[in-house]
């Protein structure tokens, strides 16, 4: 993979970087407060949408007003669909891994921490893989995919067990890739709390019988998140 570089970056504490900046690969889009910031936390997209998606937009959004600083970032399968407007499969688990410590390096050379990292569904389950190794300040994932689609004989929870990074899953009730029922069953780590959302799927969206919206919901993630990243946990 290329090597990350950092682009007309000003890393003098008054002038903290906002907005896009180009990579090597791909982009990264810092937002939330400068001063005052709760928590910080580089934020990974899901399989199947970019970093500026609705879900992410909104969530980083949220994120902002409750205090917390976030960095987006693609991975190098998607930052090529942007490029070219192609449909690809998510790069091989090492490049994704990879790219994750690369980016790591990148913000925390930028804008020295304290960091959180996380992400949306496979981003999350794939900073999970590495939380222990960085050692950021916690995890957050936002409908982690305890296992794929139609295969939950097949969990992904092996290494959730022994983690140690302090944790929050943000979690529907009826997420399809790791409901509260099936998820009791599974045998994680002390150091990771669940957040049930009621009535909700995988991207955190409620069915209209539960008296619940979707916003209600981010909302709802936004200020956990905020408030677990800010000591609250």
């Amino acid at each position: 993979m290329d090597k990350l570089l950092w682009t007309d970056v000003d890393t003098n504490q008054s002038h903290r970087p906002h907005g896009v900046f180009s990579v090597s690969f791909a982009e990264l889009l810092w937002s939330g407060p400068v001063v005052g910031v709760r928590g910080r936390l580089i934020l990974a997209h899901g399989a199947g949408a970019p970093m500026d998606s609705p879900f992410m937009t909104e969530m980083a959004e949220r994120l902002g007003e409750n205090g917390v600083r976030v960095v987006r970032f693609e991975f190098p399968y998607m930052a090529d669909r942007r490029r070219d407007g192609g449909r690809r499969p998510p790069n091989p688990q090492a490049r994704l891994l990879e790219c994750w410590r690369q980016v790591w390096d990148a913000v925390n050379a930028c804008e020295p921490g304290p960091w959180a990292i996380g992400g949306k569904s496979m981003g999350g389950r794939m900073a999970s893989l590495l939380a222990d190794e960085l050692a950021p300040t916690a995890l957050v994932c936002l409908g982690y995919p305890f296992h794929a689609a139609g295969k939950p004989e097949k969990p992904r929870v092996a290494h959730l067990a022994t983690l140690a990074t302090p944790t929050l899953i943000v979690q529907g009730e009826r997420d399809a890739l790791g409901n509260r029922e099936r998820v009791a069953g599974y045998l994680l780590s002390p150091a990771i709390r669940l957040l049930w959302l009621s009535s909700a799927d995988h991207d955190l969206k409620p069915l209209k019988a539960s008296g619940f919206s979707h916003a209600q919901h981010l909302q709802e993630a936004a200020r956990a998140v905020a408030d677990f990243l800010g000591g609250g946990r």
